[in-house]
């Protein structure tokens, strides 16, 4: 999956493949290296993580819990 730079602290690169019209499935690298991979996202959440003021918050909020997920590397 293409993965893009932010400038976010925590987290270094974020991907978003749409599965089907309703989820799709984010990726998430973070500073330490580590990616993870969660599934089920609709693209509305995926949207707002992107436009969100801080995308730290709102993954600790709107994702982290609330999507099933595997670590990758």
């Amino acid at each position: 999956m293409h993965r893009n730079v932010v400038s976010t602290t925590g987290i270094t690169q974020v991907g978003y493949h749409e599965d089907s019209d309703v989820h799709g499935t984010l990726e998430l690298e973070f500073e330490n290296g580590h990616v993870y991979q969660f599934f089920n996202v609709p693209p509305k959440i995926y949207d707002d993580f992107i436009r969100a003021r801080s995308r730290e918050n709102y993954y600790d909020l709107q994702i982290r819990s609330r999507f099933p997920h595997a670590r990758t590397c």
